[in-house]
């Protein structure tokens, strides 16, 4: 505090002269450094005899032989610092992503109203807001208008089991999209100059039936499989699901709790697989943690009931309650429904299929083979452990943190 301004800036000279030899002593000669050394230590026998004037000098010499120590190196630009601090700040942002935290967004509906997939709302082009409007909702509620119309006649393609070859697919990895495939879809990276690529829908499937794809497909079953030129397919209003922060860092250090929400992978999980096939690989699902290893589990609408007692914890009760939002199920929990299992060519497997019906967790087994049970809070509309069973340990992420966007939809905050 009392230290003169004159022998502050000295004392840190040394230090970064100090500094600069450590950093750079791979390219520095041995002369170098024997020079910067001498420098250094005229520089701290003049501070010690207080005399500004051999102060002043012994620093400029010091800064002298640190500048010229390097004459061949030249500094760093604006350009490659931005770059360079860029990059730094991209190999944070993939380690914590990789080690902590890391962003999901809610693709489907089964866990409403806890958390929001994506939903569509019809609405003829007509009604839409302005576009000053349009923007604020696309920022505070991730809301999209769109309107899709068919160009020519769409005969839609169908697979090897007749089923009409319409799916979700992944645009840059983060939004979920889906697409007709027509008979005259064209593989390519030019094919949308022939206008025979298949057509793009802006959400996923379901959503897409809500505005309008579901009376295409109507229409089309009357017309051979054909949806006629000018049919509008999609028109109105896409929210997108809940993009939420999961906590991959807790699990190293606690146990699964009963009663969270949490994510989880789908590898291993053969139930997933059969119903999904290729579009199941690498995804993650996230649901409510119902089922602990050592549990049994059955369903008696409209409880949920673990090791022959109902569910206590407050967030199965809420769904087993049906009040308020969450009587979106009146029911509460109830069984697998078996039409499900019919509508697939290929035998799939379900596991609660009627009351006292019963799925039990692995307890005692090796590293990452402890099972958990997963459950939907919209359970009249969710595939989860009913239908598929059980989540091993080594498909675990993490529970799931807080939702940080949309802001306006009453979700934003802190997960229960």
């Amino acid at each position: 505090m009392f230290t003169p301004k004159w022998k502050k800036e000295a004392q840190m000279l040394v230090k970064g002269a100090l500094k600069f030899v450590h950093y750079k002593r791979d390219l520095l000669s041995e002369g170098t450094i024997s020079e910067i050394e001498s420098r250094r230590q005229d520089l701290l026998d003049a501070i010690r005899t207080k005399d500004r004037e051999k102060v002043s000098t012994a620093s400029a010499m010091l800064q002298t032989v640190c500048e010229q120590s390097l004459p061949h190196q030249k500094p760093l630009g604006a350009f490659e610092e931005n770059v360079e601090v860029i990059f730094v700040a991209i190999v944070i942002a993939l380690g914590l992503r990789a080690y902590y935290l890391q962003p999901f967004r809610i693709p489907t509906g089964s866990m409403q109203p806890t958390l929001n997939g994506i939903i569509g709302t019809p609405m003829p082009e007509e009604s839409w807001p302005s576009l000053p409007q349009r923007i604020v909702d696309q920022f505070l509620r991730g809301r999209t208008y769109a309107k899709v119309v068919a160009d020519r006649d769409l005969r839609i393609a169908t697979d090897r089991n007749g089923r009409p070859m319409i799916g979700d697919v992944q645009f840059l990895h983060y939004f979920s999209r889906s697409q007709i495939v027509t008979v005259d879809s064209q593989p390519g990276l030019f094919s949308w100059l022939k206008g025979t690529d298949p057509v793009r829908l802006p959400a996923p499937v379901n959503p897409c039936r809500q505005i309008g794809l579901a009376q295409a497909l109507q229409i089309a079953e009357l017309n051979n499989g054909v949806i006629p030129k000018g049919t509008v397919i999609c028109e109105g209003a896409i929210d997108t699901g809940d993009w939420v922060l999961v906590d991959k860092f807790s699990y190293h250090f606690r146990k699964p709790r009963r009663g969270e929400v949490f994510v989880f992978d789908t590898l291993g999980i053969r139930g997933i697989h059969d119903r999904s096939g290729e579009q199941a690989s690498g995804s993650h699902y996230i649901k409510r943690l119902c089922g602990v290893p050592g549990d049994t589990l059955t369903v008696q609408p409209p409880n949920l009931i673990v090791n022959g007692q109902i569910a206590s914890e407050p967030s199965i009760r809420r769904v087993s309650e049906a009040k308020g939002p969450y009587a979106i199920n009146p029911q509460g929990y109830i069984p697998a429904d078996p039409r499900e299992a019919r509508a697939h060519a290929k035998p799939v497997s379900q596991y609660i299929t009627k009351p006292g019906e019963t799925l039990t967790l692995t307890a005692t087994a090796a590293p990452g083979m402890r099972e958990y049970a997963a459950l939907g809070d919209n359970t009249g509309n969710s595939l989860d452990s009913r239908y598929w069973g059980t989540v091993k340990g080594y498909n675990l992420v993490g529970p799931a943190l807080c939702t940080f966007w949309p802001i306006t939809n009453g979700h934003w905050g802190f997960i229960r």
